[in-house]
């Protein structure tokens, strides 16, 4: 893109972390933004931080998980605008925790909110994409939609899926000026994590060491640069590069780690179903650790029934910023 200057922005999970960033970054390039966020007070508090660079602004309050919302959001960004040069579909919600503890209720909103929602924005804005001389799509991936890590399932197969969507995007539509780029930071401390709901009982989802972090700032500055440079993918962080060219070039010993300590874990997990053979299909003592050593206690209290659906009283995980 040659220029932002002047064109119409639209940026979800504009309330805090990358969306926040980015939002301001374009700003500071004289873009006029649409921010949209399920959280109306952090979405104009981003507002009023705008608005002191000089550039129109509005706040879309929406749910990206419910589809009807997303329809009347595009029709809502059309009426006001005209036209839309710039989505940044940034919007992104995470569940850590054994996947065989996650609800099918917590897969389906996460991947409404970090899949469907931008597929459904983009398409349903694509023909205002279109009709514009030049315009550009930011998918706010991750290094997870190259390479998976423990714990983070749902969010991995959501992050693939995207840089995939991105990818097919950008060959269908590249030559008639939209530009499509996947953006794919390493670990940045953002809300992401402290929102994530956690499958371990007592605990919180952890954020990542520091020390593998990269900073909101330079994944908002190498998105604003993905877009004047019309980049397909852009890794930002020393661990994202480092993991991609892991993955490229030795895939071999990634997979290979896969296996470490696996001996242990099966000979724990077998004496953990000999003390309770409901083990996998009960939720008790799994959500404190793998394979707990002492499961007397959990097995004399539950009682399998034969079904794998268990009632939870887990709160559901919010919509929120990545």
């Amino acid at each position: 893109m040659r220029t932002i200057k002047d064109k119409i922005s639209v940026v979800t999970g504009a309330g805090s972390g990358l969306g926040r960033a980015i939002a301001l970054r374009l700003a500071d390039e004289g873009a006029h933004l649409d921010l949209v966020d399920i959280n109306e007070a952090a979405a104009e508090e981003t507002a009023r931080e705008v608005r002191k660079r000089g550039v129109k602004v509005a706040v879309n309050l929406c749910d990206l998980a419910d589809p009807q919302a997303i329809d009347q959001l595009a029709a809502s960004l059309i009426q006001r605008w005209g036209h839309i040069d710039i989505l940044i579909n940034n919007a992104g919600l995470a569940w850590y925790g054994p996947t065989v503890a996650m609800e099918q209720s917590e897969w389906e909103r996460l991947l409404a909110v970090n899949l469907h929602a931008p597929i459904r924005l983009t398409t349903m804005l694509l023909p205002h994409l279109l009709s514009r001389e030049e315009a550009h799509v930011v998918n706010m991936a991750s290094i997870c939609g190259w390479i998976c890590g423990q714990r983070f399932a749902a969010y991995c197969v959501s992050k693939h899926a995207l840089v995939g969507f991105s990818e097919a995007l950008r060959c269908e539509l590249l030559q008639h000026g939209l530009g499509v780029t996947a953006v794919c930071p390493g670990p940045v401390l953002t809300p992401l994590y402290k929102n994530a709901p956690c499958g371990y009982a007592d605990h919180q989802t952890p954020d990542p060491p520091a020390w593998m972090c990269t900073t909101i700032d330079r994944v908002a500055a190498k998105t604003i640069r993905a877009i004047y440079r019309n980049q397909a993918v852009t890794f930002v962080g020393w661990v994202a590069h480092a993991l991609y060219l892991a993955k490229r070039f030795a895939p071999g010993l990634l997979y290979t780690l896969h296996h470490l300590f696996r001996k242990k874990i099966v000979r724990e997990k077998m004496e953990a179903l000999a003390r309770d053979p409901a083990f996998f299909f009960t939720k008790h003592e799994r959500y404190k650790s793998h394979y707990p050593s002492n499961l007397d206690e959990a097995a004399n209290e539950s009682v399998y029934d034969g079904s794998d659906t268990v009632p939870d009283d887990r709160p559901a995980p919010k919509a929120m910023t990545s």
